[in-house]
């Protein structure tokens, strides 16, 4: 979560959130309006846009040297990019299709998907573990968990009694978070087992429309976002294995027998009694907007970020010890003049537009960036620098090379 890219009406941004204080503008394209997916593969300098002109069409762009490496167009509306160093995934309302980042090909269609009418659909940022998840009913909260390597279905997992709203992996696509229409429970799935691990209660008072699920980069936290002015924080931890011996009190007492009388309740009524309470919140001082957060480490502490669909960045203290309320600490405005960072040379770049605001996950399979000799996080996500080959799996990207990506339209 080192960058941030956003469509705007006029075009896109892409911006590097190395520090709290300053963010940097890496690129501007104002070519093309009214885009309303832009999708940047980790730091490199690969994005994906899609134009409201031509929603059917997606143009992957080397946005350093401003050439169009490909474009697709698909038989109906693109709702939805995926992708990681494996695949790119386009999601339809009603058809997958999944390609080979290396060369572009088409290498699997999966038609006749149930109505998806918001292209929700979800990619593990692993390649290794290349999994896709996406909606398997229209009507209920079922998940199909699609192997994008081998590229089979691998389960369903029945997550939910009414129909998805939000999906997310974790960084290693071990574990798979959802929620429902409702917005009232969240679960977490082992991958690609299925078993449930995790249900957390985000309220029972109002439905709501969860907009965005994300997990930390060490998978301890997982946040919600929705429609209402509060972000709950959880934390992945099995309580009992962690809670200290209680003292021989009353209340102590009580609880015991009150834990262990759940153990011969209907599993509906137990999962009720089992339910963890947000470790930290959030009150956003705006309500009713679409909103995507992100989990990241900035200048070695960790925060919350939320971009909101008026074109602002929060950014917010998170305390991974004591939890409770974050402290907003700043907050900068993304559709003003932002600083450009070196390289205006290359102005003439294709072009990105509208309300879509997507935060970029970097890869996390290694423990940190001093053991991936040649890359630079923060030169790479300010300069679109191409990603090592020691960073892909099995043959590279070569984002320098045209001949890698030969012009395709389709």
């Amino acid at each position: 979560c080192s960058s941030l890219a956003i469509g705007t009406t006029t075009g896109y941004r892409l911006f590097s959130l190395s520090s709290v204080e300053q963010l940097d503008q890496v690129h501007e394209s104002n070519e093309i309006p009214d885009v309303y997916i832009v999708e940047r593969l980790f730091s490199s300098s690969l994005v994906v846009v899609v134009s409201r002109a031509k929603p059917q069409q997606m143009n992957v762009y080397h946005f350093k040297k401003g050439t169009e490496i490909c474009n697709y167009s698909y038989s109906s509306k693109i709702l939805s990019i995926r992708l990681n160093r494996q695949r790119l995934v386009v999601c339809l309302e009603e058809s997958i299709y999944i390609h080979n980042i290396k060369d572009m090909k088409l290498l699997k269609t999966i038609m006749d998907t149930p109505p998806n009418t918001t292209g929700l659909c979800a990619l593990s940022i692993n390649h290794a573990n290349s999994y896709l998840a996406y909606p398997g009913s229209a009507t209920s909260g079922e998940i199909v968990l699609y192997d994008g390597n081998t590229l089979k279905t691998a389960c369903t997992i029945p997550a939910h009694d009414g129909p998805l709203a939000a999906l997310a992996f974790n960084s290693t696509g071990s574990k798979l978070a959802s929620a429902s229409e409702k917005g009232t429970v969240i679960r977490v799935f082992s991958i690609p087992g299925g078993q449930k691990l995790y249900e957390f209660r985000r309220g029972m008072k109002r439905y709501v429309n969860i907009s965005s699920l994300v997990f930390s980069m060490d998978s301890q936290f997982l946040c919600a976002s929705s429609n209402t002015e509060t972000v709950h924080i959880f934390k992945l931890e099995h309580l009992t294995d962690s809670r200290p011996e209680e003292p021989p009190t009353w209340s102590g007492y009580m609880g015991k027998m009150f834990q262990a009388a759940t153990n011969y309740l209907p599993a509906q009524v137990s999962g009720m009694m089992s339910q963890d309470r947000a470790f930290a919140t959030v009150r956003l001082n705006i309500s009713g907007q679409r909103n995507i957060c992100a989990l990241s480490t900035i200048q070695k502490l960790p925060r919350l970020l939320v971009t909101t669909s008026d074109g602002h960045l929060y950014i917010y203290n998170l305390d991974p010890q004591d939890g409770g309320e974050c402290v907003l600490i700043k907050n900068h405005s993304l559709l003003g003049s932002g600083k450009m960072e070196e390289n205006k040379e290359n102005d003439l770049q294709p072009p990105v537009p509208q309300s879509y605001a997507a935060t970029v996950a970097r890869q996390s399979t290694v423990p940190s960036t001093s053991t991936m000799p040649g890359y630079s996080e923060d030169g790479g996500a300010l300069r679109g620098e191409v990603i090592p080959e020691h960073e892909f799996a099995t043959g590279p990207v070569c984002l320098d090379d045209e001949n890698e990506f030969p012009p395709v339209s389709i």
